[in-house]
């Protein structure tokens, strides 16, 4: 569980650092990015050791009805990500659709896992990518959508994007022994 938390901890850091400490991160010039790249690695690979490798307390198991809200929660979560790369129309309306994605993300994960190792984990995310708008927030006040013309080949492609990385997640699930659409 060392690990986990460890590896949680890490991601926080690595993501907030140039909003708590910008003058040091700007001292840092580009070799900063290459340090914050490598705590974001270390800190998967910390999250992933210490996930499979902590004792899994059970306080909650998922039922069909869950998974399946979980699964619908994921796929809004991947189509905001798709949408701010894209800048379609929700891409660009809304301030933070990467955090808002991965904060359905984590919950929806939390929906289905009621492990102690899940609950670090997923509700360790969650609460970073709050936090992470709340900082964002707080030291950018005021923000106001840019004026942006969007299509309808852009939303087209957000949803498109968004089944496909789905797809994809939803196989490798199943290749690791989890499958998200049933037992």
């Amino acid at each position: 569980m060392f690990l986990l938390i460890l590896g949680v901890a890490l991601w926080w850091g690595a993501h907030l650092f140039k909003r708590l400490a910008p003058g040091t991160r700007r001292g840092l010039g580009q070799s900063g990015k290459g340090m914050v790249a490598a705590a974001l690695i270390l800190s998967v690979v910390l999250m992933v050791i210490g996930y499979r490798s902590a004792d899994a307390v059970m306080w909650w198991a998922a039922g069909p009805a869950l998974k399946g809200i979980n699964n619908l929660l994921v796929l809004v979560a991947f189509f905001l990500f798709a949408s701010s790369g894209i800048k379609n129309r929700i891409g660009t309306q809304m301030r933070h659709p990467q955090l808002v994605g991965f904060s359905l993300w984590a919950f929806a994960h939390l929906l289905t896992n009621g492990d102690l190792p899940s609950v670090v984990l997923f509700g360790g995310l969650l609460a970073w990518a709050l936090v992470e708008i709340a900082v964002i927030n707080r030291s950018q006040p005021g923000w106001r959508p840019p004026p942006h013309e969007t299509s309808i080949r852009k939303e087209a492609i957000a949803a498109i994007a968004a089944l496909v990385v789905y797809g994809l997640v939803a196989g490798i699930h199943i290749l690791l022994g989890v499958n998200p659409f049933g037992a």
